[in-house]
């Protein structure tokens, strides 16, 4: 017996919302499943349905398996199974049947004659409701996906209309993700029965979400976007627009070798931002203010980089991402570690794997960038050299013994940061400049550790 199941959407909720397909497929339906009875249209279809029509519901998986998926794959078995019992199945789901609707997808999967007759999803009227053309941009997402991440994947700079938040505790886990990137008073919209009479709005700040009680499987979350120019696709397009042939002529003639020193400019101020925390004092509005300057720096790099054809920002960050998730298999993976010696031993381990992948043969004293700060690189150089048993630091210290007895056996912060401000001074009068003296040293000593090794 030859197997077919046609797919039947019955829109977003009252019967008038059902295409004249979608009634015609149902009612002359042999055998009827429906996903779930609780749609405010099944009473009535089950009502005009002829004599002897088998008519089934899968709402008993719901409450036989723990998972979704589970129930998923269950109510697939289900169908599957009555159309090989009878040849032909009509399966009904709320919605549209290519909208949400994870049954669909696994019944495509499984090599059975299939058709599908399309319905009103929720989107429409979910939209509607709230006065949101989604033509002018919108973004629509299952409640469930964002409430299982971190971060919510979304521009927030756009509408967000969030899915089947169809229970109070998933309203709540949803609130700790959205709470990542939006304001706790950004006012989000409760949409329950969308574009029927018992249509319901509730307003609440995003704080209060799950305070109400108000979720069931026919409610969304309307979340409005954000002031404009609050996403980083904001910041980009500002950058692009500013090295356009109609930008600004100073953006449009730099390189990626012109904004070096801006990059080590921002980042020193951002650092120093950072450092002025003390004695309680808050630097947040001015270490906000310079890491959006270290961001420009790096988006200007980017898009630069895209003009010239060697990469987009998409690269750098789909690297990175997946370099973090490579190096951190005690996160991603199944890897044990026991502490942060543990975690930092693999990542090393990681990288001179990364390096031997690309042909490159390890050094002792690789790692360090060229363009780090002169003392910040001779302290990376220093305790990398030390690791590699190339270098005692503490007889270093000690080979100076005027140095030795000036600072004493525990010199302070403050008495190191006197010598070095000295020092600098002492080379400006002599016409040297401290930190290009320290590069050359550290070429010098760099050039000796080669040497040794041949």
């Amino acid at each position: 017996m030859s197997k077919k199941i046609q797919i039947v959407g019955l829109g977003p909720g009252e019967l008038d919302q059902m295409t004249l397909a979608a009634w015609r497929a149902v009612t002359e339906a042999a055998v009827l499943v429906f996903r779930t009875e609780r749609h405010p249209c099944v009473a009535e279809i089950v009502a005009q349905l002829q004599p002897g029509t088998l008519v089934q519901s899968c709402d008993d998986l719901y409450e036989a398996h723990a998972e979704f998926a589970q129930v998923y794959q269950a109510i697939v078995r289900r169908v599957v199974a009555l159309a090989e019992e009878h040849g032909t199945v009509v399966y009904a789901v709320p919605g549209h049947p290519a909208v949400g609707e994870l049954t669909t997808s696994w019944l495509q999967a499984a090599g059975i004659d299939l058709s599908v007759v399309a319905g009103l999803s929720f989107i429409e009227p979910s939209f509607a409701a709230v006065g949101v053309d989604p033509m002018e941009g919108a973004q629509i997402v299952d409640a469930m996906g964002v409430a299982r991440t971190y971060l919510p994947r979304v521009d927030v700079n756009l509408p967000l209309l969030l899915a089947q938040v169809y229970a109070r505790w998933l309203a709540s886990d949803l609130k700790l993700t959205l709470l990542a990137v939006y304001p706790e008073q950004h006012p989000v919209t409760v949409v329950r029965m969308a574009g029927t009479a018992q249509q319901r709005l509730t307003t609440v700040p995003l704080a209060e979400l799950d305070h109400g009680d108000f979720f069931d499987h026919l409610t969304s979350v309307y979340v409005p976007p954000l002031p404009p120019a609050s996403s980083f696709v904001a910041l980009q397009e500002v950058v692009a627009h500013l090295r356009a042939p109609e930008g600004c002529p100073w953006d449009r003639e730099q390189t990626l070798a012109s904004l070096c020193s801006d990059l080590l400019d921002e980042s020193a101020e951002l650092v120093e931002a950072i450092e002025g925390e003390v004695d309680g004092s808050d630097c947040s509005a001015a270490i906000c203010e310079e890491l959006g300057d270290v961001l420009l720096s790096a988006t200007m790099l980017a898009q630069i980089a895209s003009e010239e054809g060697r990469f987009r920002m998409g690269e750098v960050v789909r690297g990175v991402v997946n370099k973090l998730i490579r190096r951190h298999p005690h996160v991603f993976g199944e890897i044990k570690v026991q502490g942060v010696a543990q975690v930092l031993a693999n990542w090393e381990a990681i990288k001179a794997a990364e390096r031997a992948e690309k042909g490159h043969v390890a050094a002792p004293l690789d790692g360090v960038p060229p363009a780090l700060p002169a003392l910040r690189k001779a302290r990376k150089l220093q305790a990398k050299a030390a690791k590699a048993g190339l270098l005692d630091r503490e007889a270093l210290a000690a080979e100076n013994l005027a140095l030795a007895a000036l600072l004493g056996a525990a010199p302070q912060e403050q008495q190191v940061g006197e010598l070095l401000w000295q020092l600098v001074a002492l080379c400006h009068r002599h016409q040297i400049d401290a930190e290009e003296a320290l590069r050359a040293q550290l070429v010098r000593f760099r050039a000796g550790v080669a040497r040794a090794a041949e």
